[in-house]
């Protein structure tokens, strides 16, 4: 039965360290719907005939993937097992196009969240957070689960956050005092917890609470936000460092490369190619990084 394929296969990917819930659930589906029509091997037009029960071609994609990659897997063992093809396209949206922001929007957006709301520690809770967010590039995950511990001389440590990596991130002298200014507040407001960023109800912040916060700054300060336009979000702040980091991009092949390496580790990529996106997300980065190559051997060959 492909059920116990599946299995075998999922304990496997749980003893390297992947959890796979959501893919487990679905793979169990997928053999449960192949094991009821008698079914003993991946069969392509049975994966597809199982995929496409979702409504969303988007989830089609994504359900028709994660059998792909159990076929390959166990077809390496048994040809018997088909892999399919991806006929419903890609299993992701692509990414939407980042909002930057400028400096001077950086610093309004931080001066009104110091303003904004009651007259409580909320306002340097978020001035603070954002301010951390723009200087940093952190996730805003990463942001809300800081504990104490994790201010170190060497930086923020960031633990085991998405892809389970952890990291150290250096702070500047200027964010380091921004950080102990709030601290000195904060550390009465709610004594037995150790969250950095703490909300009206002494918990930890939610990500929802940071987006709506957010969401009032930039309207007050009147962040332009179109239809069919990307919109300013708290994610904004660290694409926004991102591709701060990339325009100082050193010149030569060689130390551009090793820049987006370095930033890549810094952000906490998975891969480099996910840093390299943003040089697809903003054209003008594409086409300055390029001048520099071009020139630089230019200047090599002459």
């Amino acid at each position: 039965m492909l059920s116990e394929a599946v299995e075998s296969y999922l304990t496997l990917r749980h003893a390297c360290g992947f959890e796979l819930k959501s893919d487990g659930n679905l793979l169990r589906s997928f053999a449960a719907f192949s094991d009821a029509r008698g079914e003993c091997y991946v069969c392509s037009i049975r994966a597809v005939e199982w995929a496409g029960l979702s409504e969303s071609i988007v989830q089609r994609a994504r359900r028709l993937g994660v059998v792909i990659r159990f076929a390959r897997h166990v077809r390496a063992e048994d040809e018997r097992h088909e892999v399919p093809l991806p006929v419903f396209g890609r299993e992701k949206s692509p990414r939407p196009v980042p909002y930057i922001l400028s400096s001077d929007d950086v610093r309004r957006l931080v001066q009104e969240a110091s303003q904004s709301g009651y007259r409580s520690l909320r306002r340097r809770t978020y001035s603070t957070l954002f301010a951390l967010l723009a200087c940093t590039g952190i996730r805003v995950s990463e942001a809300i689960h800081l504990r104490f511990d994790d201010i170190t001389q060497d930086g923020l440590i960031i633990r085991c956050s998405k892809f389970r990596k952890s990291r150290v991130v250096p702070l500047h002298a200027t964010a380091r005092a921004g950080l102990a200014n709030y601290l000195e507040q904060r550390r009465s407001y709610a004594p037995f917890d150790d969250h950095v960023f703490i909300s009206l109800r002494r918990k930890p912040l939610r990500i929802d609470d940071v987006e709506s916060a957010f969401r009032t700054v930039a309207i007050k300060i009147g962040l332009p936000c179109e239809p069919g336009l990307p919109s300013p979000t708290p994610h904004s702040l660290r694409h926004t460092f991102a591709v701060r980091a990339l325009e100082s991009c050193p010149d030569g092949r060689d130390r551009i490369a090793k820049h987006m390496l370095a930033l890549s580790t810094y952000l906490g990529h998975s891969t480099v190619s996910a840093t390299y996106w943003y040089l697809d997300a903003t054209p003008y980065l594409m086409r300055d990084i390029a001048e520099r190559c071009e020139s630089f051997v230019t200047g090599v060959q002459s």
